[in-house]
């Protein structure tokens, strides 16, 4: 299978506190080959002053580029805020900007298949020509891949698809598995990490998945496990996308969470799925 996905040190992992400049320097200099930017970190770049052309200016200095879009919210709501419909045409600005053909999108609100598929039909009818990646997340109205899978095939939308994260898969209680051509064929992106074997409370999950992850192949879950489930699948990943939040990891300082993140999806990567690694 040949190397098709960069790997991709996603937002969250460099926290939401630092400058543009050194999220895009951390990352080259740990090995990473491209970065993820949510709306809000882009938002942030453009409050120190930047504008589009440095920002880019900025990824051309490092020879990086931006290769994960996110995230789209509140989608399926009858009545939206502007804030969440500007924050839908911010997304699709940045991915014309970065030349990034998909965006992550999420769902916390719980409503049926056939409500939730119309309304995401709706937003990849405004999407256009971008690609919606559907993330499940055990916490939210998408709680696990068969859902979201229904949802995305019932949206009848070519452009609907889905994208897989280690810590959301495990942490609803899914077994790695065998999966068919027409759901492989519906996953756009990965998102690697880890998990400790014991969850949080459910009532607290989310915190969990917002402050105490961990880095890929260090914890109870079983990256390989999930990467060879994947690479079976015969998918290629628009993205390898790291998300490593932890709390912990970040305050070791920008430099070495990118850098241990980054070391230790080389190591599961060498084991499950060398075809994937840099200069292969």
């Amino acid at each position: 299978m040949s190397k098709l996905s960069p790997i991709t040190i996603s937002s969250w992992t460099l926290g939401d506190q630092c400058r543009f400049e050194d999220r895009v320097k951390a990352a080259k200099e740990a090995g990473y080959e491209a970065i993820g930017l949510r709306a809000e970190t882009y938002v942030d770049a453009l409050q120190e002053g930047l504008t589009d052309q440095d920002i880019l200016a900025i990824l051309d200095k490092y020879d990086i580029f931006v290769s994960e879009v996110e995230y789209i919210v509140q989608w399926a709501e009858e009545n939206r805020s502007y804030e969440q419909k500007y924050k839908e045409q911010m997304c699709f600005h940045m991915c014309d900007l970065f030349k990034v053909g998909h965006i992550n999108c999420g769902l916390m609100e719980n409503y049926s298949i056939d409500y939730t598929a119309q309304k995401l039909k709706e937003l990849c009818e405004r999407a256009g020509h971008r690609i919606i990646g559907v993330e499940p997340m055990p916490y939210s109205g998408l709680p696990n891949f068969d859902k979201a899978f229904a949802v995305v095939k019932a949206s009848g939308a070519e452009n609907a698809m889905l994208i897989l994260d280690t810590w959301h898969w495990v942490r609803a209680d899914q077994p790695y598995r065998a999966l068919t051509a027409e759901e492989a064929v519906k996953v756009i992106s990965i998102q690697i990490n880890d998990a400790y074997q014991r969850p949080y409370a459910f009532s607290i999950l989310r915190d969990e998945s917002m402050h105490d992850r961990l880095a890929p192949g260090t914890g109870a879950k079983d990256t390989v496990g999930f990467l060879r489930m994947v690479k079976e699948a015969g998918i290629d990943p628009k993205v390898i996308g790291v998300e490593v939040i932890s709390d912990e990891i970040l305050s070791r300082g920008l430099e070495q969470a990118a850098v241990y993140t980054f070391e230790h999806t080389i190591k599961v990567l060498e084991e499950a799925w060398p075809e994937q690694l840099p200069g292969q």
